[in-house]
């Protein structure tokens, strides 16, 4: 019985996978365009910190609105979580990049 009940949970178990997955992929695919710039232009200059910061920053959205998605049931509810998730980010990737709130984490 317990085989089956194995068996029955495969189709779930792959596509949360999928997910996951599908979130890695966007995220390496993300960083990559700050990457192939750089190799054609001087305007585009990050360092390992910054593809640190900033893969950490995506992956920890992605992973967050996925966790989101897994625990609240209403859809209303996931929109405005996962809006506000997205939200933050924004906020932090704005003020990392160019210093809109003037913090010592501020870009130049």
């Amino acid at each position: 019985m317990d085989r089956q009940i194995i068996i029955k949970n495969i189709p779930f178990m792959i596509t949360q996978n999928k997910r996951l997955i599908g979130i890695m992929l966007t995220v390496a695919i993300l960083l990559l365009i700050p990457l192939i710039a750089m190799q054609f232009t001087d305007e585009v200059d990050w360092k390992l910190r910054d593809f640190i910061i900033m893969g950490v920053l995506l992956l920890g959205t992605g992973l967050l609105c996925e966790f989101v998605m897994r625990k609240v049931k209403k859809i209303g509810h996931r929109i405005l979580i996962c809006g506000a998730i997205l939200l933050a980010l924004f906020l932090i990737w704005a003020e990392l990049a160019v210093g809109i709130f003037g913090t010592p984490f501020a870009g130049s």
